[in-house]
């Protein structure tokens, strides 16, 4: 109903337009309107359009907006061929001639608008085909009566109806005695700003339940009693009065608004004018004894009486019960105060004071209104010192108050207002929205009301220790864009009411795993700074079923996945703003994508399957190894590279004390035990015994007694220029042999295998090597090898390309301190540094011992020694 009397207030206005003559319209014209709702509605407005363009609108519009442009006429043919018309809009042009049959052909149409145009007389001919008519505009034109046809008795289906124009001088009595038989909705009627004459019962005959002046009385002020008279014993919503006095005050000491005595309507609105004190007290006398209940000034000039004086006496309006007063946009703010006093306040349940500029507040104001229920006092750049007066007694006082609405002024201290507030016995509404709220006051300042359950201070700029200074008894607490960066979690903790509470718009940049609040209902987080948002933060709201969170910097990772998922499939929790509102900001790739259409994969997410994914790849991974060790004998390598550190670790330190040589052999013979004989028996001879003599190490012989068997093999190694490798089935089953093998491989590594000879005693197949043997094998496959000759004719030449491979042989130097010969029988004899006594009982490994014997001359014998192993670090 509101919004229909301020739609009212805009029929009403208007200015005087006198015609213009405008140059004529160039015959190029582009489309001028804009065609939408599938052709059924026109947008022409503000096109600076001579005339109506009937070539650019369709036949099946039903909706034509032509306002706003230079239309100075409307023809026959301009709507012609569109009968399918219901809205034609052609207000704030340039109209003075419509032709009789301009609408002919548009029956349909209800809603008509020719408000603010140039019509020199009502175009009543044009009209009367138009029987479907429900909205007709047509004031602020420039005919000079307003006497209606007999012709619009015919439209039955008229709501709304505005006419009359700055030329209008006056009403008669039967101007609208056409309407007498028609329920409008809305009446408007406007007039000169010098009325001349008003018939009495002028608008007796109207049916209305808004009804609308804008006429001034200034220079007939009793025309204002028979308008009253007509519409006494009728029933309105609403009675507004514009400009009722534009130029003068009312000096006059008649009764003007006597007549509201009789006047039945719920609400009375004065729109601009003079009011002084005496013009306002007489319309406030009369309606204290009449049913009005809401009364409305707005925009008016108010000015005080130069001829009202102040007996002392008490104020003549001691009994205006009105539910609701509004007082806006006042010039003066005196007008509170029209007789010195606040007594016309006193029975006032709903009391708005809006954009009065009031720069203090006596302290015997606020007893006066004791029958306030709802204090609106927004829009009017109050400060504290303005409201608050710590002079003033507050005991008592605004004992019915329920709202207080202190939104939209320059406020700064929560504690002043709590101390102003802290009497109001019944306050449960505390607006306190788009202020300059602080944070400075501390807890124990701000003592509230018990009984406040709604507490709204968005747009301010607190900081997070503005929740000491908040009531804890609120069921709803509204702090959007406040500026809070973090939360206070012992307020809510005592805020054990809280149902509702808005935190949108702020800079919290992380929620509380931990954040309890029992009572919780509803809670809006959007638009602040977080990125990370998990159900824990929650689990403490077991009220909780609304949540909006949309609108943050999120990360997408697999919590906030997880929270939404659960979220979602539990149900007990609705996101108001999903999924629209929430989009990734983190990582980079993700950014702006909805986080509804963020899936990371299972295995990304589920801990539990990472574990066991981990444990099982873990465990392959560990068998793939023990596998491959068991293939390929890698424990065997690892043993023999141990060994061959500790030995090399050994040599140099024995080195530092001269007991080492190199080159003392011209080569390292290495076979197994089982061809012994063979080595005996063939090859020593034929390289030993000749005119060019090689000199050979064996173990049997020139493996110096007492040291560590690896030793002596890795000594006698790297002792050595060349190593003779005797291959045979016996060879391979060996494991000093192989280790003999890996040691001469080690000592090449880096070099070519030069120094390394194979030779093949008996035939063997590569592929039936063991693993172990995959150097070996790529010896045999890749290097050239001598093959034992079983035929004796071939010997010589096996003979011949053996020295020639061991190359001339040169002087070597002698051990000094291994100096062994051999015996006629075959045996060894040592000539060096007898044997220890208590030598180490370890055990040699089992498969072909290399067993050194002794002579019995020097009272030792191989066979009784114990084998020597090899000793770990």
């Amino acid at each position: 109903m509101i919004c229909a009397v301020l739609m009212f207030s805009g029929l009403l206005m208007g200015t005087l337009s006198s015609p213009t003559v405008f140059p004529t319209p160039s015959s190029t014209e582009k489309k001028p309107c804009r065609i939408y709702n599938n052709g059924r509605s026109a947008d022409c407005r503000g096109q600076q359009l001579y005339r109506v363009p009937p070539r650019h609108l369709p036949p099946t519009l039903e909706d034509i907006d032509l306002s706003s442009n230079e239309i100075n006429a409307v023809h026959a043919s301009d709507f012609q061929h569109l009968p399918r018309l219901q809205t034609l809009q052609l207000q704030y042009n340039n109209i003075s001639h419509i032709d009789n049959n301009a609408f002919q052909n548009n029956t349909l149409l209800e809603h008509l608008d020719i408000f603010n145009n140039s019509l020199l007389e009502i175009p009543t001919v044009a009209l009367e085909p138009l029987l479907n008519l429900k909205k007709l505009f047509m004031s602020n034109n420039l005919y000079k009566h307003a006497t209606l046809a007999d012709s619009f008795s015919k439209f039955v289906k008229l709501q709304i109806l505005s006419m009359g124009g700055p030329l209008v001088m006056g009403l008669k009595k039967k101007d609208f005695y056409p309407l007498k038989s028609i329920k409008l909705h809305t009446f408007a009627i406007k007039c000169s700003s010098n009325l001349s004459y008003y018939e009495p019962e002028s608008l007796k005959v109207v049916q209305t339940t808004i009804m609308g002046f804008d006429m001034a009385v200034d220079q007939l002020p009793s025309a204002l009693h028979n308008m009253l008279h007509d519409l006494a014993n009728k029933s309105f919503q609403v009675i507004q009065f514009r400009n009722l006095f534009e130029f003068t005050y009312y000096l006059g000491k008649d009764d003007i608004f006597q007549g509201l005595r009789n006047v039945k309507s719920q609400q009375l609105i004065f729109h601009r004018g003079k009011f002084n004190e005496n013009l306002l007290r007489m319309a406030l006398m009369n309606l204290q004894v009449t049913p009005i209940k809401r009364l409305r000034l707005q925009y008016i000039d108010f000015a005080r009486s130069p001829t009202f004086v102040d007996s002392g006496v008490g104020s003549s309006i001691t009994n205006l019960a009105l539910d609701n007063l509004d007082l806006w946009y006042i010039s003066n703010p005196d007008i509170l105060r029209f007789d010195w006093r606040f007594t016309w306040f006193k029975k006032i349940k709903h009391l708005s004071i809006q954009h009065v500029y009031f720069n203090s507040v006596p302290c015997d104001s606020w007893s006066e209104m004791e029958g306030l229920e709802i204090l609106d006092v927004s829009n009017n750049r109050l400060q504290n010192d303005y409201v608050f007066n710590q002079r003033c007694d507050y005991s008592g006082t605004m004992p019915n108050l329920h709202t207080f609405n202190m939104s939209t002024n320059d406020l700064t201290s929560l504690k002043d207002l709590s101390s102003l507030t802290r009497e109001f016995s019944r306050m449960q509404v505390f607006d306190l929205s788009n202020n300059k709220l602080g944070s400075t006051q501390e807890r124990e300042d701000c003592i509230w009301k018990q009984n406040i359950t709604h507490f709204i201070a968005h747009h301010n700029p607190l900081g997070s220790n503005a929740f000491n200074c908040l009531p804890t008894t609120v069921h709803y607490l509204d702090l959007s864009y406040c500026n809070l960066d973090q939360l206070e979690m012992t307020y809510f903790r005592k805020a054990t009411n809280l149902k509702h509470l808005l935190l949108s718009g702020n800079k919290i940049k992380f929620i509380p795993s931990k954040w309890e609040s029992l009572s919780l209902q509803f809670l809006a987080l959007d638009g602040n700074s977080f990125g990370l948002i998990s159900k824990e933060s929650f689990q403490d709201m077991p009220q909780l079923s609304e949540l909006s969170a949309g609108n943050n910097p999120y990360h997408c990772t697999c919590e906030l996945h997880s929270f939404v998922e659960d979220t979602l499939s539990e149900g007990k929790i609705n996101l108001t703003d999903w999924p629209l509102n929430y989009r990734c900001y983190h990582p980079e790739p993700f950014l702006n994508t909805f986080i509804s259409k963020y899936l990371p994969g299972k295995v990304a997410c589920d801990i539990r399957l990472v574990i066991t994914i981990s444990v099982v790849v873990t465990a392959a991974v560990i068998l793939v190894l023990v596998l491959i060790c068991y293939i390929f004998d890698l424990p065997w390598y690892t043993k023999a590279t141990y060994q061959i550190i500790r030995a090399k670790y050994r040599a140099h330190k024995e080195k530092a004390v001269g007991e080492m040589e190199t080159f003392t052999y011209h080569a390292f013979i290495s076979y197994s035990h089982s061809d012994a004989d063979w080595v005996r028996d063939q090859l020593l001879p034929c390289l030993e015994n000749n005119r060019n003599p090689y000199r050979l190490c064996i173990h049997e012989r020139d493996f110096m007694p007492g040291k560590w068997i690896i030793d002596n093999i890795i000594e006698n190694i790297e002792s050595s220029r060349k190593i003779i490798f005797v291959l045979s089935r016996h060879f391979v089953n060996s494991e000093w042999c192989n280790y003999e093998l890996y040691f001469a491989q080690q000592r090449a590594m880096g070099k070519t295998f030069s120094d390394v000879i194979l030779v093949v005693k008996e035939p063997i197949d590569p592929s039936s090597l063991p693993s172990k043997y995959c150097k070996l094998k790529k010896m045999l496959s890749t290097k050239t090898y001598l093959e034992w000759p079983q035929q004796p004719n071939q010997q010589q030449f096996f003979w011949a390309q053996l020295r020639s491979v061991l190359g001339k042989p040169t002087e070597i130097q002698d051990r000094p301190h291994s100096i062994r010969k051999r015996n006629s029988e075959g045996r060894i004899s040592v000539t060096g540094p007898p044997v220890e006594k208590n030598m180490p009982k370890e055990d040699m490994p089992d498969a072909d011992s290399k067993d050194l014997e002794f002579d019995e001359g020097n009272g030792i014998e191989l066979s009784h020694l114990r084998q020597i192993p090899i000793r770990a670090l």
